[in-house]
């Protein structure tokens, strides 16, 4: 592999030369009088407003969202690379709680378009301007029943960052801390993940046993700072009226409950013709009965040890986008050409991959810790799959642009599929075929099984938690109990695997968010399926204008062109086949190779 000063880091200066910037200041007093002015000029006056005078308003409106998310996103993108920096750590920080304090004359603003009359919210409707923020006017008014008053909504502003957002952030600070030994060798979180695809299984063990010594260690704090987050959860629920702990969730992802059920009822009943019949496979390859937990996502002692380098990388994600549509690749050339992508891992840095989204007159933010594997370049396809949907989607508007956590993988699972099928064309060996499919079958039990294996750890957690405080052993328990359902019989999950719960940071950051993965990922493999099928005309084109409109349109209605119906469970059955299609094609190369 190439050496790691080919590696891009990303470069602020499109918003930010730096934390001493004169035009954050120059922004912040911005921000802070297009509030004030909002609140001077509107405020109680909202339902009097000419549909002229509504627009102006709401104009004003989303030019402070804007510079809300510009200086937000810049502290936030600063400080997630140097988490050991503290002048970092502190520019975040104060940053929040200025933007908290600035932001506050304003909450009245969507508490106002949710206290309009019906008839004069369909009369502002008509108007020709403000019809074009028709779809951002609609989703404030679905929240119409859980808001409170305006004291309140400003308290919970506050109270946010002492509490969840300070959670949070401790959470992150003293997982980015932490040191695992492996040989007498230190390693990061990212680094020891790296660890547990080594093909070597003593390596394996001594990684999977360290992440579990090191979270138990820290496993108090960690199970202490869960409790205050979702008992935090709770209570605003209570507080807005929320029936269930998810509802929110769901709400926010214009989803129905029941579809949320369906999805989980129906994943969690394949649990044992996927993830069974693959770990069982799994498990003869590595030439065991059973597979311990760090032993899932290891790569085959027969698979190619081949590592990539950023460069090759690069061409096989481009090359697969441009198989699919040309237009795409267009949109992808542009985060190479332009510094808009960290990749190494490196010290302070935080661990995983994102795409962060920012306003039109921007463009979105990549991070990666690349180390060359094959998984790497399927994180490269998925993140920048994230990056060309919110280049598309962004066009509908700063304000109407708010793609739920449902569809907002689909761009990048969809990537990932596109990268993985381009990789599986290219091979002729039946050896190499069996590597690549298995390792893709992985990825997808990851992504569908075991985020809806999260999912019911959460749903446990938040409804034991209403009945007190839950013990770190009461809350590895159901950890435990959740992994040996989802898994199977062929994988031991045990003691030392039962304290790596708080690795998955999205338990801390978006409760509920997982499920949004597996809705994803089986969207996708249907969609997959559709044109593969070749059963609609000019797919690509659709399939750019659907992501076009992932933020002002329901999923429900994106897709009809498709002829896909999320609502019943063949739907979610129909993206499961895949994976259990790919299981076909591995048993018969498994005989035929022998």
């Amino acid at each position: 592999m190439s050496d790691k000063k080919e590696f891009p880091a990303w470069n602020l200066s499109d918003l930010y030369k730096g934390i001493d910037d004169p035009e954050i200041k120059t922004d912040m007093e911005k921000y802070k009088q297009l509030n004030l002015m909002l609140a001077e000029k509107y405020k109680g006056k909202l339902a009097s407003l000419s549909p002229a005078d509504f627009y102006q308003a709401v104009q004003a409106y989303e030019q402070a969202s804007v510079l809300s998310a510009k200086l937000g996103i810049f502290a936030y993108l600063n400080m997630i690379t140097q988490m050991s920096n503290q002048e970092a750590m502190a520019f975040y920080q104060n940053t929040s709680e200025t933007m908290t304090e600035y932001g506050k004359p304003a909450i009245f603003f969507t508490l106002e378009i949710n206290a309009l009359p019906e008839d004069k919210f369909v009369v502002l409707l008509k108007d020709k301007q403000t019809a074009y923020y028709a779809p951002w006017l609609k989703r404030v008014r679905l929240f119409k029943p859980y808001e409170l008053a305006e004291d309140m909504e400003a308290l919970l502003a506050d109270k946010a960052l002492t509490s969840s957002a300070a959670w949070v952030r401790l959470y992150d600070e003293t997982a980015s801390k932490l040191k695992y030994v492996v040989d007498g060798k230190e390693y990061n979180d990212a680094e020891l993940s790296k660890l547990l695809q080594d093909k070597n299984p003593e390596i394996r063990e001594k990684a999977g046993k360290e992440m579990n010594r090191v979270n138990r260690e820290n496993g108090d704090l960690f199970a202490f700072i869960y409790n205050m987050i979702v008992k935090d959860c709770a209570i605003e629920n209570e507080k807005r009226g929320f029936k269930s702990p998810i509802a929110a969730r769901n709400l926010s992802n214009r989803v129905e409950d029941e579809t949320v059920e369906t999805l989980a009822r129906t994943v969690r009943s394949k649990y044992q013709d996927i993830a069974g019949r693959f770990y069982k496979l799994k498990a003869k390859w590595l030439g065991k009965e059973k597979i311990q937990y760090w032993d899932r996502n290891a790569p085959l002692p027969f698979s190619d040890d081949s590592m990539y380098s950023w460069s090759e990388s690069v061409d096989l994600v481009l090359k697969a986008y441009e198989e699919f549509s040309p237009r795409l690749r267009q949109i992808a050339e542009d985060f190479f050409s332009h510094d808009w992508i960290d990749v190494p891992p490196r010290k302070g840095k935080r661990s995983g991959a994102f795409a962060m989204p920012l306003p039109s007159g921007f463009h979105p933010y990549l991070l990666l810790n690349f180390t060359g594997k094959q998984n790497d370049v399927l994180t490269l396809a998925h993140e920048l799959g994230h990056g060309c949907h919110m280049r598309l989607s962004i066009k509908a508007g700063d304000l109407n642009d708010d793609t739920p956590l449902t569809l907002a993988e689909v761009a990048s699972v969809f990537a990932e599929m596109l990268t993985f099928q381009s990789l599986l064309r290219s091979l002729k060996d039946d050896k190499a075929k069996l590597c690549l499919i298995a390792a893709k079958v992985n990825d997808m039990i990851n992504t569908s099984l075991r985020q809806i294996a999260f999912h019911f750890f959460e749903t446990k957690i938040h409804a034991e938690r209403k009945q007190g405080e839950l013990s770190l052993e009461r809350i590895s328990e159901i950890w435990l109990e959740v992994m040996r359902e989802s898994l199977g019989e062929y994988v031991i999950v045990d003691d030392d695997s039962k304290y790596i719960w708080p690795i998955v940071s999205h338990f801390y950051h978006s409760p509920f968010y997982v499920y949004a993965y597996s809705f994803a990922d089986c969207l996708v493999n249907s969609l997959y399926q559709v044109y593969r099928e070749g059963s609609v005309a000019d797919f690509p084109e659709k399939y750019l204008q659907m992501l076009s409109e992932t933020g002002v349109k329901k999923y429900d209605e994106l897709l009809q062109p498709f002829g896909l119906d999320a609502h019943d469970a063949g739907f979610w059955l129909k993206g499961l086949g895949l994976i259990e299609e790919y299981i076909d094609q591995l048993e018969v190369l498994d005989k035929k190779l022998g």
